[in-house]
């Protein structure tokens, strides 16, 4: 039987499924309490929260600590999304816990917008200019959220002043993607630069829709002088402020030119993309954190492309009908719970020959899953 971990997560069932693979025993506690998270974990906890609105820090610690209790001797606690606004409860949790992750200072140093974009200027990585108003134009700004992620906390300014907790960044032209990445003892290891996309809703034009990594064959997405100037860059900020383990940096680019918008310290949303090597990844990550930036075969990557997305609820699904999930239906809202409009519903992943073939049995699969939850009447089983 393998060792235990512990995972926190406003969506702790990509860990979970990453740990797994890699033989340890999740113990979860997460916003959602999905189906294949219980069912992966040695026990899931439910905390109360909303999604992209931060964590309560007493259910997380109070969650974390029952956890431990029951499981036992732990390797310690990985924190997925959800932390990022919050360094002080990141601290309070490696005062109880063993961290696996990015430290209070790290989250800090590389979630502060104001901080994050001094460091950018002294290393000379591009950066979009950050202010806290008052600004000529907003029609040239973005208004954020301090320490947000998912894209939804973002929206064009309308005012010269954000509002508190939120500040204004610089627009710039590009299309995102995400240099994913291992840092371990002084160094980064690309993992892959996948392409990302936004899942509109209103008021929420920038929320985060999902991801694709092409083929092992492919030529990548951005010149190779860009992917390998970004990578440079992500090592140079991970050196300055101690980040191990894995993580991902945000960037638009236009194919000539290139912006780092952020740093994101912990194992991402593409997650499910990247473990799929020939070795699982979760002990990569555990050695660069633990033992001194230790670095371990991370195995032959994937030959093949693969792509997931977050598939928003069209409508209200007050109870979730009883649905027989496929294997490629993540993330599965269980049967009997309440998932309103504009929520996250559940995550579908697909794979293909190529990046083109992923995303189109992406697509497919997401609009055969639509149509299956309009159409089954509420006692009825049916597969997406």
């Amino acid at each position: 039987m393998g060792e235990a971990v512990l995972i926190a997560a406003q969506s702790g069932r990509a860990l979970a499924r990453a740990a797994r693979r890699a033989g340890f025993r999740p113990y979860v506690a997460d916003l959602f309490g999905d189906a294949d998270t219980v069912d992966l974990s040695e026990t899931c906890r439910v905390m109360p929260g909303r999604f992209g609105r931060g964590m309560v820090p007493g259910a997380v610690l109070d969650s974390l600590d029952g956890l431990a209790a029951e499981a036992g001797r732990t390797l310690g606690v990985i924190l997925g999304s959800g932390f990022e606004d919050d360094p002080a409860l990141v601290a309070a949790i490696a005062g109880r816990h063993r961290l696996i992750g990015a430290s209070a200072g790290t989250v800090a140093a590389l979630k502060d917008p104001f901080a994050f974009a001094d460091l950018c200027a002294r290393l000379g990585v591009p950066h979009p200019t950050v202010s806290a108003g008052p600004v000529d134009d907003p029609s040239r700004w973005l208004v954020k959220a301090q320490g947000g992620s998912g894209g939804g906390h973002i929206r064009p300014a309308e005012a010269a002043m954000p509002e508190p907790g939120h500040y204004l960044q610089a627009r710039v032209t590009g299309r995102p993607y995400a240099l994913n990445a291992l840092a371990a003892g002084g160094t980064v290891r690309a993992l892959a630069l996948t392409e990302q996309w936004c899942a509109p809703a209103p008021g929420r034009p920038f929320r985060y829709g999902g991801a694709l990594a092409r083929a092992e064959g492919e030529p990548p997405p951005l010149p190779p002088s860009l992917v390998a100037a970004i990578a440079e860059a992500a090592g140079r900020i991970a050196s300055a402020t101690g980040l191990a383990g894995l993580f991902s940096a945000d960037v638009l680019s236009d194919g000539s030119e290139w912006w780092l918008t952020e740093i994101n310290p912990r194992p991402g949303a593409t997650l499910d993309l990247l473990d799929r090597r020939s070795r699982p990844l979760l002990p990569a990550h555990l050695a660069a954190c633990l033992s001194g930036g230790r670095q371990i075969d991370l195995g032959a990557p994937p030959v093949d492309a693969a792509a997931s997305a977050i598939c928003y609820a069209d409508c209200d699904h007050a109870p979730v009908p009883a649905v027989a999930w496929p294997p490629h239906i993540r993330d599965r809202p269980g049967a009997g719970t309440v998932v309103r409009r504009d929520a996250p519903l559940c995550t579908v992943f697909a794979t293909g020959a190529n990046g083109a073939a992923a995303r189109t049995s992406l697509e497919e699969r997401v609009a055969r899953l639509r149509k299956t939850l309009n159409e089954t009447p509420q006692d009825e089983e049916a597969p997406p």
